[in-house]
């Protein structure tokens, strides 16, 4: 083949190979600060290598989880605050991986955009390896893919991959049964759900991004993208403590969708609404749409992101193991025969 002199080149079609070497070279101190027992190969390679034995375990069972984080991009995108949407990413898959009973061990995301800013992207992956050492996963692998014509200029879009273990015989949920206790722990925010109905809110208020926050300090913007809470360590800190059947990450669907996932045949999750005060920004979502109950808990997390079904015996000892890793712990109710989830009292 001759070298044309006017060839076209891959940088003319949109796609330029040299930002993405060096994003690959600006991320890899941020992958490393991840790493754990198991790892056994930094960036770059075609495939992510995991060692389990070298993870500690010796009969485990593998557990995996995606996700992404939906609208609430739009919002980090119009403000050009990306620096912890990567801990949203990562929260979204591990928060629902811990509920099966099992430790992550490592994470790899998907980026893409339509023109690679290697600034934004670094700084994305960054919040992304923030969240992964928050959790004690390791971010051992992903893809950045620049596709023109694909993406509106400065658009882009996030998946993560979680994979997690646990011994044989340890999964949840198990056991869960008439006179278990249902202990709330609370939430960030709106944490990573309802973005879209969020955003239409904001719109029916009138107030853009960078107005005060109705509710608190800083700008509405900033507000609304506090990133989604870890749950893992307090979690397994939880589950070490015994007598925990069953955790419920209160995501898309709100408590009215997500406890039942974990709930056996025969039995209801009673939950107390007035045994915690609603934070303040769903007050506002509230109020500004005047929103019914229903659809409030159908929708948001309502104040408290992880539920705990516990046996009533072991309540005070596990609330104590999750209280000491900082968490604020609310008991919202208790375990009895039907189906689903039946709420008492109001929270609006």
């Amino acid at each position: 083949m001759t070298d044309g002199k006017n060839g076209i080149t891959y940088a003319d079609a949109g796609v330029d190979i040299d930002a993405g070497n060096a994003l690959v070279e600006r991320i890899k101190p941020a992958a490393k600060r991840t790493n754990r027992p198991g790892v056994m190969a930094g960036l770059g390679g075609f495939g992510a290598l995991f060692d389990l034995k070298g993870a500690g375990y010796t009969d485990p069972i593998l557990v995996a989880a995606t996700d992404g984080v939906g609208t609430k991009l739009r919002i980090a995108i119009d403000t050009g605050n990306v620096d912890t949407i990567g801990i949203d990413l990562v929260a979204m898959c591990v928060n629902d991986l811990v509920c099966q009973g099992a430790e992550p061990l490592f994470f790899l995301d998907y980026f893409a955009t339509g023109k690679l800013a290697v600034d934004d992207a670094a700084r994305i992956v960054e919040g992304i390896a923030e969240g992964c050492l928050q959790s004690g996963c390791a971010l051992i692998g992903g893809e950045t893919a620049e596709m023109p014509g694909m993406y509106a200029d400065g658009d882009f879009d996030l998946a993560g991959f979680a994979v997690g273990a646990m011994e044989r015989g340890t999964d949840l949920p198990k056991g869960v049964s008439e006179g278990d206790v249902l202990l709330g722990v609370t939430s960030s925010g709106v944490h990573s759900n309802g973005y879209s109905l969020v955003r239409k809110l904001v719109e029916v208020s009138g107030l853009g991004w960078d107005a005060d926050c109705p509710w608190g300090d800083g700008t509405l913007g900033e507000a609304l993208l506090a990133p989604t809470k870890l749950y893992v360590k307090p979690a397994l800190a939880a589950i070490g403590a015994g007598g925990v059947h069953a955790l419920a990450h209160i995501t898309g669907g709100g408590l009215t969708e997500n406890l039942p996932r974990v709930l056996p045949a025969g039995g209801q999750a009673m939950v107390d609404l007035d045994a915690w005060d609603l934070p303040p920004v769903f007050k506002w979502l509230a109020e500004t749409g005047g929103m019914s109950q229903s659809e409030i808990l159908k929708t948001f997390n309502c104040g408290i992101g992880m539920i705990l079904v516990v046996d009533a015996a072991s309540a005070r000892a596990v609330t104590e193991a999750l209280e000491a890793t900082g968490e604020e712990v609310v008991q919202i109710g208790r375990m009895g025969l039907g189906e689903g989830v039946q709420f008492l009292g109001s929270i609006v």
